[in-house]
């Protein structure tokens, strides 16, 4: 080799190592926010039935505290200006208040409302419909007939929501008719929280509109259940669950989330996206003795299935950009 070629070689291999270096960081951050994530929703669990704490309760805590110290940090990095942005827009302010109370809210109260109802990896794995929801309704509103992709995840996902929900035994329920509505009702808050802020998050930026959706439910859901009565036992144990819940289950997992899109594209992440349901079942499993059986496992399988098939849609395909998962993490989906 010519040392010219030497020098070639080199250069091209330092690139190919910092590249994969990049790469190796995003996978390693990304896996972090999402598994984050999915062990929060155990964390909650705990917190429900062995804390006596309510998802009502949980849900204004974890919104006012989260949604401030993301106010605050916009802020610091764009100033003042771009956090009141969307005040200033004529039609910003309703559709980031329509956001925070039916989107942000309803997307984690039902969520918070399913694990108390039966537990983190069943709730976690039902609102994992909701690209399905989003499937269906881009395809009635444009009329036009899902691709064969898309068929085949519609059918996984009912394949696995059966299985989830009946145990392989069509005679009876495995879980309560009230864990199974607010697990849909889940589904469909996603839906909803995904497509609506599209304009605000590409004109006001993520962590503005996602903080002021926050502390705008947080502030919704407060006349419901006001953070200052405290209805569960006050222990050690419990103040660091909470804590791990705003903390890490929230702030931390979402800006492990938003950095790894620095160094991958938003349809790898969300193929590593699946890590949340999987480490929430595992965990609930582990540590909380939830009873799950082959069928439930089987059940998992089938919709984490149905997230790689809707995230790995070819580009010629019309997608939505960024489907956001209950706490926050995007999920791509195409029709």
């Amino acid at each position: 080799m010519t040392i010219l070629n030497w020098d070639i070689g080199l250069k091209g291999g330092k690139g190919l190592f910092n590249r994969l270096n990049k790469r190796t960081t995003g996978i390693i951050l990304v896996l972090a926010g999402t598994t984050l994530w999915g062990v929060s929703g155990t964390v909650a669990q705990f917190l429900f039935q062995e804390k006596n704490y309510q998802a009502d309760w949980l849900v204004v805590v974890r919104l006012l505290i989260s949604g401030m110290i993301l106010l605050a940090l916009s802020g610091a990095r764009q100033g003042k200006k771009k956090l009141f942005s969307v005040w200033s827009d004529k039609n910003g302010w309703l559709s980031i208040v329509l956001f925070g109370l039916v989107g942000m809210l309803g997307v984690q109260y039902t969520y918070f409302a399913a694990i108390e109802a039966s537990n983190a990896a069943t709730a976690t794995l039902l609102q994992y419909l909701g690209p399905v929801f989003i499937t269906l309704y881009l395809a009635l509103r444009t009329k036009s007939w899902p691709g064969i992709r898309q068929i085949i995840a519609v059918i996984l996902a009912l394949a696995g929501t059966y299985l989830l929900v009946t145990a392989g035994t069509p005679s009876s329920l495995a879980i309560s008719g009230t864990a199974l509505f607010w697990g849909l009702a889940s589904a469909l808050a996603l839906a909803f929280y995904t497509v609506q802020p599209l304009k605000l998050l590409k004109e006001h930026g993520t962590i503005s509109v996602i903080g002021w959706g926050m502390v705008i439910g947080g502030i919704g859901m407060s006349f419901v259940a006001p953070p200052w009565e405290v209805h569960g036992e006050a222990s050690i144990s419990a103040v660091l669950a909470i804590l791990f819940v705003i903390l890490f289950g929230t702030l931390i997992a979402f800006f492990c989330y938003l950095e790894s899109l620095k160094y991958l594209q938003p349809s790898e992440t969300s193929l590593l996206a699946c890590a949340e349901p999987l480490s929430a079942a595992l965990l609930a499993v582990i540590w909380l003795n939830t009873p799950f059986g082959l069928a439930e496992w089987g059940g998992a399988v089938c919709i984490i299935i149905t997230v790689i098939l809707l995230s790995s849609a070819k580009e010629q395909n019309r997608q939505v950009p960024e489907a956001n998962t209950g706490d926050g993490q995007p999920t791509k989906v195409s029709i």
